[in-house]
């Protein structure tokens, strides 16, 4: 009886490590294997690993605890699709180890976070969470800075190279990376539509794009909501009086357009609503219903006090125009559209002064001190004041402001 009794617990011991063994070859040595093959088949040649800076900037992403409200892995489900672009691939994660995928969304996924705002929005919106979008409940990491936003320290510096990496080889590797992927994956038609059959990469609707589709914004009379909208989700970078004076400009650069000093077009006000203006700290805005930006769009137009044109002698007008061809024309374009020669070497567009037009002061300003952040230089070394003047007159005169645009 003692022996069949010891015979049992052998069986027994024998049976559970034979059970155990198993399951962790059926649950992580086989599943692992399949996913080894499935990234060496389906990854592009040569994926850009992590610089130092990058490397340091993740272990500050996982001592700060990030991942413990952004996730880092748009799931094969439609709702990610729609809002954030193509499912990840298991290959967009080999140098995650161990992996900072998340499991909670209290902020929104960073798998495509690389080039989704500028690098001067991502510090200030460590540095103040709410001074750039109103409600957040991102704790602020100052810290990471020398007392402002424009002063990051070296951790600061760090973080922001590692989240310029989300997404980033994926974009690299297309189309040529895509193709190779869609060819060697051996999934179901969903996983293999949610993969690859988004219509962009990133769908970030903040994302900003230098040319675009942008839809007809017709005049509204809901100025209520407007100027809530406003409130919400504006006047952090713009100031409630549209001065660019909000407190989340203080670390922008350039600095949010000052709308009171500007008058613009239906056009304008329409294109950088839905694409943002890129190289800057204003993101698009395309989550928002046209209905809603129009309303917005009523407000801004609101700021600006139109005044009547001064008559400008021809003479002042002649000197302008020889002082704009001769210094100016290479990057805002022989009739101020904006599309100079230049134009594809800046990361900022040149103003397009046929659809928006700078008060005198400002135009002046510009002229004389140039605009932080941008290609913009100052030109007082080189121009006296009545060429300051005469050119600051002449480019006010491009502006279509009664044309359909």
């Amino acid at each position: 009886m003692k022996r069949a009794l010891r015979m049992s617990y052998l069986v027994a011991g024998l049976a559970g490590l034979g059970f155990f063994a198993m399951s962790v070859l059926l649950l992580a040595v086989w599943p692992g294997r399949v996913l080894e093959e499935q990234v060496r088949r389906m990854s592009p040649g040569h994926p850009l690993g992590l610089t130092a800076s990058e490397s340091r900037g993740r272990r500050i992403y996982a001592r700060e605890g990030c991942a413990y409200c952004h996730t880092q892995q748009i799931r094969y489900v439609a709702s990610d699709a729609a809002r954030f672009g193509a499912a990840t691939l298991a290959w967009e994660t080999i140098f995650d180890y161990p992996h900072l995928w998340g499991t909670r969304r209290i902020g929104p996924d960073l798998s495509r976070e690389a080039s989704a705002r500028s690098a001067d929005w991502q510090l200030s919106h460590l540095y103040s969470p709410r001074a750039m979008v109103q409600g957040s409940v991102m704790p602020a990491f100052a810290w990471l800075f020398d007392g402002a936003p424009d002063r990051p320290k070296q951790d600061g510096l760090d973080l922001l190279a590692y989240l310029e990496t989300l997404g980033r080889d994926r974009a690299l590797a297309a189309p040529e990376g895509e193709a190779r992927a869609r060819a060697a994956c051996n999934c179901p038609d969903d996983e293999r539509r949610f993969a690859f059959g988004s219509p962009v990469l990133n769908a970030s609707p903040a994302l900003t794009r230098r040319q675009g589709e942008h839809p007809k914004l017709d005049r509204s009379s809901d100025l209520k909501k407007g100027r809530q909208m406003y409130s919400e989700d504006c006047a952090n970078c713009h100031g409630i009086r549209g001065e660019g004076d909000g407190p989340g400009a203080a670390g922008l650069h350039p600095r949010p357009g000052n709308l009171s000093e500007h008058e613009y077009t239906s056009d304008r006000l329409s294109f950088a609503l839905w694409n943002g203006v890129a190289g800057t700290g204003m993101p698009a805005w395309r989550d928002l219903p046209p209905a809603d930006l129009s309303a917005v769009s009523e407000v801004v137009r609101g700021f600006h006090a139109a005044q009547p044109e001064p008559a400008i002698p021809q003479a002042v007008l002649a000197l302008g125009e020889k002082v704009y061809t001769a210094r100016c024309a290479q990057c805002h374009g022989e009739h101020g559209a904006g599309d100079g020669y230049a134009v594809n070497q800046f990361a900022v567009a040149p103003t397009n002064f046929q659809i928006q037009r700078p008060s005198l002061a400002s135009a002046l300003r510009a002229l004389r001190d140039g605009i932080d952040g941008t290609p913009m230089a100052p030109w007082s070394n080189e121009l006296s004041e009545a060429e300051l003047s005469a050119v600051a007159y002449f480019v006010r005169g491009f502006f279509e402001g009664n044309s359909p645009r």
